[in-house]
Protein backbone atom coordinates (compact mmCIF):
# COMPACT_ATOMS: atom_id res chain seq x y z
CA UNK A 1 0.00 0.00 0.00
CA UNK A 2 1.35 3.50 -0.70
CA UNK A 3 1.41 5.66 2.05
CA UNK A 4 1.01 9.38 2.03
CA UNK A 5 5.02 10.59 1.92
CA UNK A 6 5.25 7.35 -0.71
CA UNK A 7 8.63 8.04 -3.06
CA UNK A 8 6.43 6.46 -6.01
CA UNK A 9 4.14 9.22 -5.39
CA UNK A 10 6.54 12.16 -4.90
CA UNK A 11 7.92 11.35 -8.04
CA UNK A 12 4.72 11.11 -10.05
CA UNK A 13 3.78 14.77 -9.02
CA UNK A 14 7.11 15.86 -9.23
CA UNK A 15 6.58 14.55 -12.95
CA UNK A 16 3.03 16.13 -13.56
CA UNK A 17 3.88 19.15 -12.36
CA UNK A 18 6.82 19.06 -14.77
CA UNK A 19 4.58 18.16 -17.44
CA UNK A 20 2.10 20.77 -16.79
CA UNK A 21 4.74 23.80 -16.51
CA UNK A 22 6.30 22.68 -19.68
CA UNK A 23 3.50 22.44 -21.28
CA UNK A 24 2.59 26.19 -20.11
CA UNK A 25 6.15 27.56 -21.03
CA UNK A 26 5.86 25.85 -24.54
CA UNK A 27 2.58 27.17 -25.28
CA UNK A 28 3.29 30.57 -24.46
CA UNK A 29 6.58 30.86 -26.50
CA UNK A 30 4.23 29.19 -29.58
CA UNK A 31 1.83 31.20 -29.34
CA UNK A 32 3.71 34.61 -28.95
CA UNK A 33 5.93 33.74 -31.79
CA UNK A 34 3.18 33.24 -34.14
CA UNK A 35 0.91 36.58 -33.08
CA UNK A 36 4.04 38.19 -33.35
CA UNK A 37 4.78 36.91 -37.00
CA UNK A 38 1.29 37.53 -38.44
CA UNK A 39 -0.30 40.41 -36.28
CA UNK A 40 2.52 42.67 -35.59
CA UNK A 41 1.86 44.93 -39.03
CA UNK A 42 -1.99 44.35 -38.67
CA UNK A 43 -5.11 46.06 -37.37
CA UNK A 44 -6.29 43.89 -34.48
CA UNK A 45 -7.83 40.84 -34.91
CA UNK A 46 -11.47 40.41 -33.70
CA UNK A 47 -13.20 37.52 -33.11
CA UNK A 48 -16.49 36.23 -31.59
CA UNK A 49 -18.78 38.84 -32.66
CA UNK A 50 -16.08 41.08 -30.91
CA UNK A 51 -15.81 39.08 -27.74
CA UNK A 52 -11.99 38.19 -28.23
CA UNK A 53 -9.25 40.42 -29.83
CA UNK A 54 -6.21 39.62 -30.82
CA UNK A 55 -3.95 42.51 -31.02
CA UNK A 56 0.08 42.29 -30.08
CA UNK A 57 1.34 44.66 -27.56
CA UNK A 58 4.73 44.67 -25.54
CA UNK A 59 4.40 44.58 -21.61
CA UNK A 60 7.26 46.13 -19.94
CA UNK A 61 5.52 45.76 -16.31
CA UNK A 62 3.66 42.63 -14.86
CA UNK A 63 1.01 40.97 -15.73
CA UNK A 64 -1.78 42.63 -17.11
CA UNK A 65 0.11 45.22 -17.98
CA UNK A 66 0.99 46.42 -14.09
CA UNK A 67 3.81 48.76 -13.68
CA UNK A 68 6.24 50.21 -16.34
CA UNK A 69 9.80 49.80 -18.16
CA UNK A 70 11.40 51.26 -14.97
CA UNK A 71 10.62 48.20 -13.00
CA UNK A 72 10.91 45.76 -15.69
CA UNK A 73 14.26 44.45 -13.94
CA UNK A 74 11.88 44.40 -10.21
CA UNK A 75 9.54 42.10 -12.15
CA UNK A 76 12.32 39.85 -13.75
CA UNK A 77 13.73 39.30 -9.94
CA UNK A 78 10.31 38.74 -8.84
CA UNK A 79 9.93 35.80 -11.24
CA UNK A 80 13.33 34.36 -10.48
CA UNK A 81 12.04 34.15 -7.04
CA UNK A 82 8.86 32.81 -7.34
CA UNK A 83 10.40 30.07 -9.55
CA UNK A 84 12.89 29.34 -7.15
CA UNK A 85 10.23 28.90 -4.27
CA UNK A 86 8.39 26.56 -6.41
CA UNK A 87 11.08 24.33 -6.95
CA UNK A 88 11.90 24.19 -3.30
CA UNK A 89 8.15 24.05 -2.00
CA UNK A 90 8.52 20.71 -5.00
CA UNK A 91 10.61 18.76 -2.85
CA UNK A 92 7.74 17.90 -0.15
CA UNK A 93 5.05 17.53 -2.87
CA UNK A 94 2.60 14.71 -2.44
CA UNK A 95 -0.85 16.44 -3.24
CA UNK A 96 -1.98 15.69 -6.96
CA UNK A 97 -3.69 19.54 -6.86
CA UNK A 98 -0.77 21.21 -5.70
CA UNK A 99 1.05 19.60 -8.08
CA UNK A 100 -1.15 21.38 -11.21
CA UNK A 101 -1.28 24.45 -9.08
CA UNK A 102 2.54 24.80 -8.83
CA UNK A 103 3.04 24.06 -12.18
CA UNK A 104 0.59 26.34 -13.71
CA UNK A 105 2.10 29.22 -11.45
CA UNK A 106 5.61 27.62 -12.49
CA UNK A 107 5.46 27.34 -16.31
CA UNK A 108 3.70 30.76 -15.99
CA UNK A 109 6.36 32.48 -14.42
CA UNK A 110 8.64 31.03 -16.54
CA UNK A 111 7.03 31.90 -19.99
CA UNK A 112 7.11 35.97 -19.21
CA UNK A 113 10.68 35.34 -17.63
CA UNK A 114 11.70 33.65 -20.88
CA UNK A 115 10.41 37.35 -22.72
CA UNK A 116 12.22 39.13 -19.72
CA UNK A 117 15.37 37.61 -20.46
CA UNK A 118 15.48 36.86 -24.45
CA UNK A 119 13.75 40.29 -26.00
CA UNK A 120 13.91 43.62 -26.66
CA UNK A 121 15.83 45.71 -24.88
CA UNK A 122 17.74 43.66 -23.47
CA UNK A 123 18.42 40.49 -20.78
CA UNK A 124 15.92 40.87 -17.80
CA UNK A 125 14.93 44.36 -18.91
CA UNK A 126 12.65 42.32 -22.45
CA UNK A 127 9.27 43.51 -22.62
CA UNK A 128 6.87 40.44 -22.53
CA UNK A 129 4.29 40.04 -25.39
CA UNK A 130 0.84 40.46 -24.89
CA UNK A 131 -1.56 39.49 -27.58
CA UNK A 132 -5.11 38.55 -25.81
CA UNK A 133 -7.97 40.80 -25.09
CA UNK A 134 -11.64 40.42 -23.97
CA UNK A 135 -13.88 43.53 -22.86
CA UNK A 136 -12.67 45.26 -19.80
CA UNK A 137 -10.05 43.52 -19.51
CA UNK A 138 -6.23 44.43 -19.91
CA UNK A 139 -4.51 42.28 -22.55
CA UNK A 140 -2.89 39.18 -21.39
CA UNK A 141 -0.97 35.88 -22.63
CA UNK A 142 -1.27 32.02 -21.63
CA UNK A 143 1.27 32.54 -19.21
CA UNK A 144 -0.62 35.64 -17.24
CA UNK A 145 -3.61 33.36 -17.80
CA UNK A 146 -1.79 30.26 -16.15
CA UNK A 147 -0.60 32.42 -13.55
CA UNK A 148 -4.28 33.89 -13.11
CA UNK A 149 -5.84 30.35 -12.66
CA UNK A 150 -2.59 28.65 -10.53
CA UNK A 151 -3.01 31.73 -7.86
CA UNK A 152 -7.02 30.94 -7.86
CA UNK A 153 -6.04 27.29 -7.45
CA UNK A 154 -4.06 27.99 -4.88
CA UNK A 155 -6.58 30.11 -3.08
CA UNK A 156 -9.07 27.31 -2.82
CA UNK A 157 -6.70 24.71 -2.01
CA UNK A 158 -5.22 26.96 1.28
CA UNK A 159 -9.09 28.00 2.23
CA UNK A 160 -9.57 23.97 2.36
CA UNK A 161 -6.98 23.25 4.39
CA UNK A 162 -4.91 21.10 1.42
CA UNK A 163 -1.23 21.09 2.66
CA UNK A 164 1.42 20.71 -0.27
CA UNK A 165 2.10 17.38 1.36
CA UNK A 166 -1.23 15.85 0.82
CA UNK A 167 -2.26 16.07 4.48
CA UNK A 168 -5.32 18.06 5.32
CA UNK A 169 -5.53 20.73 8.55
CA UNK A 170 -8.68 20.16 10.16
CA UNK A 171 -9.84 21.75 13.76
CA UNK A 172 -9.90 19.36 16.63
CA UNK A 173 -13.55 17.87 16.75
CA UNK A 174 -13.98 19.28 20.47
CA UNK A 175 -12.44 23.29 19.45
CA UNK A 176 -9.56 22.77 21.39
CA UNK A 177 -5.70 23.22 20.24
CA UNK A 178 -4.57 25.54 17.94
CA UNK A 179 -6.19 23.79 14.33
CA UNK A 180 -2.56 21.77 13.08
CA UNK A 181 -3.90 18.40 13.71
CA UNK A 182 -3.38 16.66 10.40
CA UNK A 183 -5.58 14.04 9.09
CA UNK A 184 -5.25 12.32 5.42
CA UNK A 185 -6.98 14.03 2.86
CA UNK A 186 -10.41 12.37 2.10
CA UNK A 187 -10.73 14.11 -0.80
CA UNK A 188 -7.36 13.19 -2.42
CA UNK A 189 -7.33 11.87 -6.24
CA UNK A 190 -4.13 11.04 -6.97
CA UNK A 191 -4.90 7.74 -9.68
CA UNK A 192 -3.07 5.56 -6.94
CA UNK A 193 -4.84 2.17 -6.09
CA UNK A 194 -5.07 3.14 -2.43
CA UNK A 195 -5.43 7.01 -3.16
CA UNK A 196 -7.79 9.60 -2.80
CA UNK A 197 -7.56 13.62 -4.24
CA UNK A 198 -6.13 16.62 -3.96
Amino acid sequence: MATADSPGRHRRRISLLLAVAVAVLVTDIITKAVVVATLSDRLPLKLLGGFLTLRVTRNPGAAFSLGGPSVTAVFALIAVGVIVFILRASRRIQSLAWAVTLGLLLGGATGNLTDRIFRWPGPFRGWVVDWIQVPHWPVFNVADSCIVCGGILAVFLAVRGVRIDGTLATKPPDGEGDGSQIAGDPGRADGDEHGGGA
